[in-house]
Protein backbone atom coordinates (compact mmCIF):
# COMPACT_ATOMS: atom_id res chain seq x y z
CA UNK A 1 0.00 0.00 0.00
CA UNK A 2 1.78 3.35 -1.26
CA UNK A 3 2.29 5.89 1.65
CA UNK A 4 1.10 9.47 1.57
CA UNK A 5 3.12 12.27 0.75
CA UNK A 6 3.95 14.20 3.84
CA UNK A 7 3.56 18.09 3.97
CA UNK A 8 6.48 18.92 3.49
CA UNK A 9 6.54 17.25 -0.11
CA UNK A 10 3.15 19.00 -0.94
CA UNK A 11 4.85 22.03 -0.09
CA UNK A 12 7.35 21.72 -2.39
CA UNK A 13 5.22 20.73 -5.28
CA UNK A 14 3.14 23.76 -4.89
CA UNK A 15 5.93 25.89 -5.25
CA UNK A 16 7.09 24.59 -8.23
CA UNK A 17 3.52 24.46 -9.58
CA UNK A 18 3.25 28.48 -9.13
CA UNK A 19 6.99 28.96 -10.28
CA UNK A 20 5.59 27.55 -14.06
CA UNK A 21 2.47 29.80 -13.83
CA UNK A 22 4.60 32.69 -13.30
CA UNK A 23 6.67 31.69 -16.36
CA UNK A 24 4.19 31.58 -18.78
CA UNK A 25 2.72 34.96 -17.73
CA UNK A 26 5.73 36.47 -18.54
CA UNK A 27 5.95 34.80 -22.08
CA UNK A 28 2.17 36.19 -22.41
CA UNK A 29 3.24 39.28 -21.80
CA UNK A 30 6.19 39.38 -23.61
CA UNK A 31 3.70 38.24 -26.90
CA UNK A 32 1.62 40.94 -25.58
CA UNK A 33 4.31 43.87 -26.20
CA UNK A 34 5.58 42.43 -29.40
CA UNK A 35 1.80 42.81 -30.83
CA UNK A 36 1.46 45.78 -30.05
CA UNK A 37 4.82 47.43 -31.28
CA UNK A 38 4.38 45.30 -35.37
CA UNK A 39 1.62 47.76 -36.40
CA UNK A 40 3.97 51.03 -35.59
CA UNK A 41 7.01 49.43 -37.57
CA UNK A 42 4.80 48.30 -40.16
CA UNK A 43 3.76 51.72 -40.78
CA UNK A 44 7.22 53.06 -40.95
CA UNK A 45 8.64 50.57 -43.08
CA UNK A 46 5.42 52.01 -45.22
CA UNK A 47 6.63 55.49 -45.07
CA UNK A 48 10.06 55.05 -45.80
CA UNK A 49 8.98 52.83 -48.53
CA UNK A 50 6.86 56.00 -49.81
CA UNK A 51 9.55 57.96 -49.10
CA UNK A 52 12.39 55.78 -51.07
CA UNK A 53 9.22 55.27 -53.85
CA UNK A 54 8.74 59.12 -54.37
CA UNK A 55 12.61 60.51 -54.24
CA UNK A 56 13.53 61.66 -57.75
CA UNK A 57 16.60 60.49 -57.49
CA UNK A 58 15.74 56.63 -56.56
CA UNK A 59 12.25 56.14 -58.48
CA UNK A 60 13.15 55.42 -61.80
CA UNK A 61 16.05 52.87 -61.01
CA UNK A 62 13.81 51.21 -58.12
CA UNK A 63 11.03 50.55 -60.57
CA UNK A 64 12.60 49.62 -63.74
CA UNK A 65 15.53 47.34 -61.89
CA UNK A 66 14.59 44.18 -63.61
CA UNK A 67 14.21 46.00 -66.97
CA UNK A 68 18.17 47.00 -66.38
CA UNK A 69 18.84 43.84 -65.22
CA UNK A 70 17.82 42.56 -68.27
CA UNK A 71 19.23 44.87 -71.01
CA UNK A 72 22.53 44.75 -68.99
CA UNK A 73 22.52 40.90 -69.93
CA UNK A 74 21.63 41.66 -73.28
CA UNK A 75 24.56 44.15 -73.65
CA UNK A 76 26.53 41.49 -72.33
CA UNK A 77 25.34 38.34 -73.89
CA UNK A 78 28.37 36.92 -75.83
CA UNK A 79 25.82 36.21 -79.01
CA UNK A 80 24.67 39.98 -79.20
CA UNK A 81 28.10 41.11 -79.49
CA UNK A 82 29.34 42.09 -83.24
CA UNK A 83 32.61 39.90 -84.08
CA UNK A 84 34.71 40.29 -87.55
CA UNK A 85 33.53 36.99 -89.08
CA UNK A 86 29.96 37.68 -88.40
CA UNK A 87 29.98 41.49 -89.37
CA UNK A 88 32.19 40.24 -92.90
CA UNK A 89 29.34 37.56 -94.03
CA UNK A 90 26.81 40.48 -93.21
CA UNK A 91 29.12 42.89 -95.85
CA UNK A 92 29.21 39.59 -97.97
CA UNK A 93 25.03 39.22 -98.00
CA UNK A 94 24.64 43.33 -98.90
CA UNK A 95 27.40 43.23 -101.81
CA UNK A 96 25.42 40.26 -103.29
CA UNK A 97 22.43 42.78 -102.61
CA UNK A 98 24.48 45.57 -104.40
CA UNK A 99 24.40 47.35 -101.63
CA UNK A 100 28.11 48.65 -101.69
CA UNK A 101 27.72 50.89 -99.59
CA UNK A 102 26.11 49.16 -96.46
CA UNK A 103 28.48 46.54 -97.45
CA UNK A 104 31.71 48.65 -97.05
CA UNK A 105 30.55 49.79 -93.78
CA UNK A 106 30.48 46.20 -92.68
CA UNK A 107 33.69 45.29 -93.97
CA UNK A 108 35.22 48.30 -91.70
CA UNK A 109 33.49 47.27 -88.64
CA UNK A 110 34.92 43.34 -89.22
CA UNK A 111 38.69 45.23 -90.26
CA UNK A 112 38.33 47.56 -87.00
CA UNK A 113 37.38 44.28 -84.91
CA UNK A 114 39.83 42.03 -86.22
CA UNK A 115 41.99 43.05 -89.27
CA UNK A 116 41.98 40.22 -92.04
CA UNK A 117 43.21 39.89 -95.51
CA UNK A 118 39.82 38.67 -96.82
CA UNK A 119 38.12 41.65 -94.92
CA UNK A 120 40.59 44.35 -96.81
CA UNK A 121 39.94 42.63 -100.35
CA UNK A 122 36.44 42.43 -100.28
CA UNK A 123 36.32 45.98 -99.39
CA UNK A 124 38.44 46.28 -101.82
CA UNK A 125 36.07 44.90 -104.36
CA UNK A 126 32.94 46.78 -103.18
CA UNK A 127 35.41 50.05 -103.42
CA UNK A 128 36.08 49.13 -107.13
CA UNK A 129 31.85 48.98 -107.58
CA UNK A 130 31.29 52.35 -106.92
CA UNK A 131 34.21 53.71 -108.80
CA UNK A 132 36.50 54.46 -105.05
CA UNK A 133 39.56 53.40 -107.07
CA UNK A 134 42.16 54.79 -105.12
CA UNK A 135 40.35 53.26 -101.55
CA UNK A 136 40.44 50.15 -103.58
CA UNK A 137 44.07 50.19 -104.44
CA UNK A 138 44.96 50.97 -100.43
CA UNK A 139 42.60 48.44 -99.49
CA UNK A 140 44.51 46.12 -101.22
CA UNK A 141 48.29 47.02 -99.86
CA UNK A 142 46.85 46.68 -96.94
CA UNK A 143 45.46 43.10 -97.51
CA UNK A 144 49.02 42.09 -99.16
CA UNK A 145 50.61 43.40 -96.20
CA UNK A 146 48.88 40.79 -93.78
CA UNK A 147 48.94 37.84 -96.85
CA UNK A 148 51.55 38.52 -99.49
CA UNK A 149 50.70 35.22 -101.64
CA UNK A 150 46.62 36.62 -101.73
CA UNK A 151 46.30 36.33 -105.21
CA UNK A 152 42.70 37.98 -105.00
CA UNK A 153 44.30 41.32 -103.86
CA UNK A 154 47.00 41.56 -106.36
CA UNK A 155 44.14 41.10 -109.17
CA UNK A 156 41.86 43.48 -107.44
CA UNK A 157 44.81 46.16 -107.06
CA UNK A 158 45.58 45.60 -110.94
CA UNK A 159 42.07 46.69 -111.54
CA UNK A 160 42.20 49.72 -109.55
CA UNK A 161 45.83 50.63 -110.68
CA UNK A 162 44.76 50.43 -114.47
CA UNK A 163 41.50 52.34 -113.74
CA UNK A 164 43.60 54.92 -111.93
CA UNK A 165 45.83 54.93 -115.31
CA UNK A 166 49.03 52.90 -113.34
CA UNK A 167 48.87 50.70 -116.00
CA UNK A 168 53.01 49.37 -115.37
CA UNK A 169 51.89 48.69 -111.68
CA UNK A 170 48.83 47.00 -113.12
CA UNK A 171 51.05 44.47 -114.86
CA UNK A 172 53.44 43.62 -112.69
CA UNK A 173 50.03 43.13 -110.26
CA UNK A 174 49.16 40.87 -113.00
CA UNK A 175 52.06 39.25 -113.43
CA UNK A 176 53.14 37.97 -109.99
CA UNK A 177 49.29 36.87 -109.75
CA UNK A 178 49.91 34.66 -112.60
CA UNK A 179 53.47 33.65 -111.32
CA UNK A 180 51.23 32.02 -108.00
CA UNK A 181 48.51 30.54 -109.95
CA UNK A 182 49.73 30.12 -114.06
CA UNK A 183 46.43 28.61 -114.89
CA UNK A 184 44.04 31.40 -113.77
CA UNK A 185 42.33 32.30 -116.56
CA UNK A 186 40.70 35.33 -115.43
CA UNK A 187 43.90 37.28 -114.35
CA UNK A 188 45.56 35.74 -117.73
CA UNK A 189 42.63 37.74 -119.56
CA UNK A 190 43.50 40.87 -117.01
CA UNK A 191 47.19 40.84 -117.33
CA UNK A 192 46.34 40.65 -121.39
CA UNK A 193 44.15 43.71 -121.44
CA UNK A 194 47.01 45.69 -119.35
CA UNK A 195 49.64 45.04 -121.39
CA UNK A 196 47.89 45.60 -124.43
CA UNK A 197 45.87 48.98 -123.07
CA UNK A 198 49.83 50.14 -121.93
CA UNK A 199 51.08 49.55 -124.97
CA UNK A 200 48.37 51.02 -126.73
CA UNK A 201 48.59 54.10 -124.55
CA UNK A 202 52.49 54.57 -125.59
CA UNK A 203 52.11 54.19 -128.88
CA UNK A 204 49.41 57.06 -128.93
CA UNK A 205 51.86 59.09 -127.17
CA UNK A 206 54.08 58.57 -129.75
CA UNK A 207 51.92 58.78 -132.77
CA UNK A 208 50.93 62.23 -131.10
CA UNK A 209 54.05 63.69 -130.74
CA UNK A 210 55.14 62.44 -134.56
CA UNK A 211 51.68 64.42 -135.69
CA UNK A 212 53.06 67.30 -133.30
CA UNK A 213 56.13 68.02 -135.28
CA UNK A 214 54.50 67.04 -138.76
CA UNK A 215 51.92 70.42 -138.38
CA UNK A 216 55.10 72.62 -137.16
CA UNK A 217 56.18 71.97 -140.12
CA UNK A 218 53.22 72.49 -142.07
CA UNK A 219 52.70 75.87 -140.39
CA UNK A 220 55.86 76.82 -141.75
CA UNK A 221 55.65 75.79 -145.13
CA UNK A 222 52.56 78.04 -145.17
CA UNK A 223 53.13 81.35 -143.98
CA UNK A 224 52.63 83.70 -146.20
CA UNK A 225 54.19 87.30 -145.33
CA UNK A 226 54.40 90.88 -146.38
CA UNK A 227 56.93 93.39 -147.04
CA UNK A 228 56.14 96.97 -148.28
CA UNK A 229 52.72 95.84 -149.13
CA UNK A 230 54.09 92.88 -151.34
CA UNK A 231 53.55 89.34 -151.27
CA UNK A 232 56.41 87.31 -149.70
CA UNK A 233 55.83 83.16 -151.10
CA UNK A 234 57.15 80.73 -148.90
CA UNK A 235 60.42 78.86 -149.64
CA UNK A 236 60.02 75.18 -151.05
CA UNK A 237 60.76 72.71 -148.50
CA UNK A 238 64.51 71.77 -150.33
CA UNK A 239 65.10 75.18 -149.61
CA UNK A 240 64.22 74.98 -145.90
CA UNK A 241 65.86 72.33 -144.98
CA UNK A 242 69.22 73.25 -146.78
CA UNK A 243 69.08 76.93 -145.12
CA UNK A 244 68.44 74.74 -141.77
CA UNK A 245 71.02 72.47 -142.09
CA UNK A 246 73.41 75.42 -142.56
CA UNK A 247 71.83 77.02 -139.57
CA UNK A 248 72.98 74.01 -137.67
CA UNK A 249 75.95 73.20 -138.86
CA UNK A 250 77.24 76.57 -138.07
CA UNK A 251 75.73 76.46 -134.84
CA UNK A 252 77.55 73.53 -134.11
CA UNK A 253 81.28 74.98 -135.49
CA UNK A 254 80.35 77.98 -132.64
CA UNK A 255 79.98 75.41 -129.91
CA UNK A 256 82.62 72.75 -130.77
CA UNK A 257 85.04 74.72 -129.40
CA UNK A 258 83.43 75.45 -126.15
CA UNK A 259 82.11 72.11 -125.46
CA UNK A 260 85.96 70.55 -126.14
CA UNK A 261 86.61 73.21 -123.37
CA UNK A 262 84.25 71.70 -120.74
CA UNK A 263 84.58 68.39 -121.43
CA UNK A 264 86.98 67.63 -119.20
CA UNK A 265 85.42 69.05 -115.93
CA UNK A 266 81.98 67.72 -117.23
CA UNK A 267 82.71 64.25 -117.18
CA UNK A 268 84.91 64.58 -113.90
CA UNK A 269 82.10 66.25 -112.30
CA UNK A 270 79.43 63.53 -114.14
CA UNK A 271 81.57 60.63 -112.43
CA UNK A 272 81.75 62.19 -108.92
CA UNK A 273 77.96 63.21 -109.10
CA UNK A 274 77.79 59.28 -110.04
CA UNK A 275 79.55 57.74 -107.00
CA UNK A 276 77.04 59.71 -104.78
CA UNK A 277 74.26 59.76 -106.17
CA UNK A 278 74.89 55.14 -105.90
CA UNK A 279 76.07 56.14 -102.40
CA UNK A 280 72.81 58.00 -101.60
CA UNK A 281 70.73 55.43 -103.43
CA UNK A 282 72.06 52.32 -101.44
CA UNK A 283 71.50 54.18 -98.30
CA UNK A 284 67.74 54.55 -98.79
CA UNK A 285 67.22 51.10 -99.72
CA UNK A 286 64.08 50.15 -97.69
CA UNK A 287 64.32 45.98 -96.38
CA UNK A 288 61.35 44.29 -98.39
CA UNK A 289 58.93 42.64 -96.20
CA UNK A 290 57.06 40.28 -98.76
CA UNK A 291 57.95 38.31 -102.40
CA UNK A 292 55.98 41.17 -104.48
CA UNK A 293 58.19 43.60 -102.60
CA UNK A 294 61.51 42.39 -103.03
CA UNK A 295 60.50 41.62 -107.19
CA UNK A 296 59.42 44.90 -107.73
CA UNK A 297 62.62 45.95 -106.34
CA UNK A 298 64.83 43.93 -107.56
CA UNK A 299 63.34 44.57 -110.95
CA UNK A 300 63.45 48.13 -110.62
CA UNK A 301 67.01 47.70 -110.39
CA UNK A 302 68.00 45.55 -112.88
CA UNK A 303 71.40 46.13 -114.62
CA UNK A 304 72.90 47.78 -111.41
CA UNK A 305 74.78 44.54 -109.71
CA UNK A 306 76.02 47.06 -106.85
CA UNK A 307 72.15 48.13 -105.70
CA UNK A 308 70.68 44.51 -106.00
CA UNK A 309 73.55 43.82 -104.02
CA UNK A 310 72.56 46.32 -101.24
CA UNK A 311 68.76 45.46 -101.42
CA UNK A 312 69.70 41.39 -100.59
CA UNK A 313 71.70 42.55 -98.15
CA UNK A 314 69.45 45.05 -96.42
CA UNK A 315 67.99 41.61 -95.79
CA UNK A 316 68.71 39.37 -92.47
CA UNK A 317 69.18 35.72 -94.03
CA UNK A 318 66.78 34.14 -91.60
CA UNK A 319 64.44 36.74 -92.92
CA UNK A 320 64.03 34.89 -96.10
CA UNK A 321 62.22 31.65 -95.28
CA UNK A 322 59.13 34.32 -93.92
CA UNK A 323 59.87 37.20 -96.58
CA UNK A 324 59.45 34.43 -99.50
CA UNK A 325 57.23 31.92 -98.60
CA UNK A 326 55.92 30.13 -101.22
CA UNK A 327 56.06 32.83 -103.62
CA UNK A 328 59.60 32.40 -104.70
CA UNK A 329 60.23 31.99 -108.46
CA UNK A 330 63.12 30.57 -110.69
CA UNK A 331 64.25 33.75 -111.73
CA UNK A 332 64.88 35.45 -108.60
CA UNK A 333 65.98 32.26 -107.22
CA UNK A 334 68.60 32.40 -110.16
CA UNK A 335 69.39 35.91 -109.68
CA UNK A 336 69.90 35.69 -106.02
CA UNK A 337 72.38 32.86 -106.62
CA UNK A 338 74.38 34.86 -108.98
CA UNK A 339 74.16 38.11 -106.63
CA UNK A 340 75.73 35.90 -103.50
CA UNK A 341 78.60 34.78 -105.75
CA UNK A 342 79.61 38.31 -106.87
CA UNK A 343 80.30 38.63 -102.97
CA UNK A 344 81.30 35.13 -101.95
CA UNK A 345 85.52 35.77 -101.75
CA UNK A 346 84.76 39.27 -99.83
CA UNK A 347 81.97 37.85 -97.27
CA UNK A 348 82.17 34.08 -97.04
CA UNK A 349 79.87 33.92 -94.04
CA UNK A 350 77.04 36.23 -95.15
CA UNK A 351 77.43 34.34 -98.22
CA UNK A 352 77.37 31.23 -96.97
CA UNK A 353 74.01 32.02 -94.37
CA UNK A 354 72.08 33.34 -97.04
CA UNK A 355 72.76 30.00 -99.38
CA UNK A 356 71.43 27.88 -96.07
CA UNK A 357 68.30 30.22 -94.98
CA UNK A 358 67.22 30.12 -99.23
CA UNK A 359 66.95 25.79 -98.69
CA UNK A 360 64.69 26.68 -95.85
CA UNK A 361 61.95 28.67 -98.55
CA UNK A 362 58.75 26.53 -98.63
CA UNK A 363 58.98 24.99 -102.44
CA UNK A 364 63.03 25.64 -102.58
CA UNK A 365 62.92 21.20 -103.41
CA UNK A 366 60.58 22.01 -106.30
CA UNK A 367 62.11 25.26 -107.62
CA UNK A 368 65.22 22.98 -107.74
CA UNK A 369 63.46 19.69 -109.51
CA UNK A 370 62.01 21.99 -112.06
CA UNK A 371 64.45 23.50 -113.10
CA UNK A 372 65.59 23.93 -117.10
CA UNK A 373 68.58 21.81 -117.90
CA UNK A 374 70.29 25.36 -119.11
CA UNK A 375 69.63 26.75 -115.52
CA UNK A 376 71.13 23.89 -113.88
CA UNK A 377 73.99 24.20 -116.13
CA UNK A 378 74.77 27.72 -115.23
CA UNK A 379 73.96 26.47 -111.60
CA UNK A 380 76.44 23.96 -111.53
CA UNK A 381 79.07 26.62 -112.87
CA UNK A 382 78.84 28.64 -110.77
CA UNK A 383 79.33 26.31 -107.71
CA UNK A 384 81.97 24.55 -109.66
CA UNK A 385 83.80 28.15 -109.77
CA UNK A 386 83.11 30.30 -106.56
CA UNK A 387 81.41 27.85 -104.09
CA UNK A 388 83.71 25.30 -104.75
CA UNK A 389 86.99 26.65 -104.89
CA UNK A 390 90.01 25.27 -103.63
CA UNK A 391 90.96 28.37 -102.05
CA UNK A 392 87.69 27.90 -99.77
CA UNK A 393 88.09 27.47 -95.76
CA UNK A 394 87.39 24.11 -94.39
CA UNK A 395 84.90 25.34 -92.11
CA UNK A 396 82.69 26.88 -94.94
CA UNK A 397 83.46 24.17 -97.53
CA UNK A 398 82.07 21.61 -95.18
CA UNK A 399 78.87 23.41 -95.02
CA UNK A 400 78.60 23.73 -98.56
CA UNK A 401 79.38 20.15 -99.11
CA UNK A 402 76.15 19.73 -97.79
CA UNK A 403 74.53 22.18 -99.64
CA UNK A 404 75.86 20.86 -102.60
CA UNK A 405 73.67 18.22 -102.77
CA UNK A 406 70.32 20.32 -102.48
CA UNK A 407 71.29 23.03 -105.50
CA UNK A 408 73.08 20.27 -107.40
CA UNK A 409 71.26 17.16 -106.99
CA UNK A 410 72.29 16.05 -110.14
CA UNK A 411 75.66 16.85 -111.74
Amino acid sequence: MARAPNKHGRDQALDFQGFLSDLQDWELSLKDKDKKMRPQDSHQEKLKTRDLGTSPGNYDYSRNLDSINTMSSSFTSEDSLPDAASEKELGNEYFKQKKFKEAIDCYSRSIALSPSAVAYANRAMAYIKIKSFQEAEDDCTEALELDDRYIKAYSRRATARKELGKLKESIEDAEFALRLEPQNQEIKKQYTEAKSLYEKTILQKASGARKNSVQEMQKVGKLDTKVNGQSIQPVSSSAQITEMTAVQDHTKRNNTTREQEVKASVQELASRAASRVKAVAAEKITPPNSAYQFEVSWRGLSGDNARQTSLLKAISPSALPQIFKNALTVSILLDIIKCVATFFVEEMDLAVNYLENLTRVPRFDTLIMFLSSSDKADLVKIWDEVFDNEATPIEYAEKLDKLHTKYCPKR
